[in-house]
């Protein structure tokens, strides 16, 4: 908990500075790939899924240690040599975790976050789950564990894996020379987001592209075919909470309504998409049929709203960085109060990019969360230590979160209808 929050610290600054250089260099070259409201909705998605890890809601059902223990052939020390295994181990774990999410249709809600954003950035690399609390796919580390690949190796390796893969979400790198041989490019991942019939379910590696080849699931881009990014049922919303469990709510759903029990226990184990027959009829789902002719999500929203949208990712980024940094120093329970203070505020603001005027009963449970905390506490965490006036800067930027939102939901969304129609 305490050493991945640092890590944490130490590579969102780094994230967010890249996703700012690409929104300039897109600005100055005329093609901006990362609308404001997408990149709030895409870093609001990293947030809240770093704040689900670092507070370690999620089980292993098997364990690496256990798997190691029992069918070990070797035993290597924790060497160059020992991480360079690891590596591929993983690697080669992330290829058919990652297939499987794609091809079993309970895996795929806890993947299609990832692939919501209907632009391809930079941004879009943080849309990661919060719906995956149960890991399956520890078995696949079995190659590692034979080879005895210490588990402080695994520990440490498994983040630096996840964090190589920000960089290729990115349409400004073409291509990458004879290195499109060997590594995941900005190309490959392009056709792998891609919802082209001729791109789906390809390209499902992470950092050696020799996976798909190995296994029969590459795919070049075409110059023939632009890749047109989403997912084939679109979110349709800003919130990240909400799409993170879009997909489990159809299948529940689904599940209740099919007629045979067949049905109801088939529905998890088929491939991605599937329901029973009928079903598209008698319970229709907004699918995109035609992938060139859309209309893409959020394009029409009101300027004060995406400079608002804008500031509360920031404050909120804030509120995240003294988690991450004073961890210890707020310690158990009270880490999970202030866990779940995040959660509702992305819900809130996302609620409001959403124009939903629900988002006013979500901004008042907020603020009442927030000023039980600074009663019951004291203060916000202890943070009264470092600012004195915390206390009060915290309460002001409630009660100012609070009275915009009225404003929004009371005012500004009433205007923007008619402007926008």
């Amino acid at each position: 908990m305490i050493e991945y929050g640092k890590i944490l610290v130490f590579v969102m600054p780094i994230f967010l500075l890249l996703i700012i250089i690409e929104k300039i260099y897109g600005h100055y070259k005329g093609e901006d790939t990362s609308p404001n409201m997408d990149s709030v909705s895409s870093i609001s998605s990293g947030m809240v899924n770093s704040v689900k890890d670092v507070l370690g809601l999620s089980i292993t059902l098997i364990s690496y240690d256990w798997i190691a223990s029992k069918i070990a052939i070797f035993h290597l020390e924790t060497t160059t040599v020992a991480y360079i295994i690891g590596f591929i181990a993983i690697d080669f774990y992330g290829y058919w975790s990652h297939r499987f999410s794609h091809q079993i249709n309970f895996l795929w809600n806890k993947h299609a976050i990832h692939h919501s954003s209907e632009e391809f950035n930079l941004a879009c690399a943080l849309r990661q789950p919060i719906s995956s609390f149960v890991n399956l796919f520890t078995f696949l580390l079995i190659p590692a564990a034979l080879l005895g690949v210490p588990s402080k190796v695994i520990a440490v390796t498994l983040p630096i894996h996840l964090f190589l893969q920000f960089w290729y979400h990115t349409k400004h790198i073409k291509k990458i020379g004879f290195l499109e041989n060997i590594l995941v490019s900005p190309s490959h991942h392009r056709v792998h987001h891609a919802i082209n019939p001729e791109y789906m379910d390809k390209n499902h590696s992470q950092i050696f592209i020799i996976w798909d080849k190995l296994f029969g699931t590459f795919q070049e881009e075409l110059e023939t075919v632009p890749p047109v990014f989403g997912i084939t049922r679109p979110a349709q919303t800003w919130n990240p909470i909400r799409i993170n469990f879009q997909h489990l709510w159809l299948m529940i759903k689904d599940a209740w309504r099919a007629e045979n029990w067949k049905d109801k226990i088939a529905i998890w184990f088929k491939p991605t998409g599937w329901r029973p027959e009928n079903f598209e009829e008698k319970y229709p789902v907004h699918k995109i049929k035609d992938v060139y002719a859309f209309e893409k999500y959020g394009t029409k929203h009101s300027r004060k709203l995406m400079i608002w949208s804008i500031a509360q990712a920031v404050i909120t980024l804030l509120f995240i960085s003294y988690l991450y940094n004073f961890i210890a120093v707020i310690g158990l329970p009270n880490v999970f109060v202030y866990g779940a203070f995040i959660f509702v505020t992305v819900y809130s603001y996302t609620e409001l990019m959403d124009a939903r005027k629900i988002s006013i009963f979500w901004e008042i449970l907020r603020f009442t969360f927030g000023i039980a905390i600074i009663t019951y506490f004291g203060d916000w965490f202890s943070m009264n230590q470092l600012f004195p006036y915390a206390n009060y800067i915290i309460i002001g930027y409630l009660t100012l979160s609070l009275i915009v939102t009225v404003y929004f939901v009371s005012i500004n969304f009433e205007r923007e209808k008619v402007v926008l129609a």
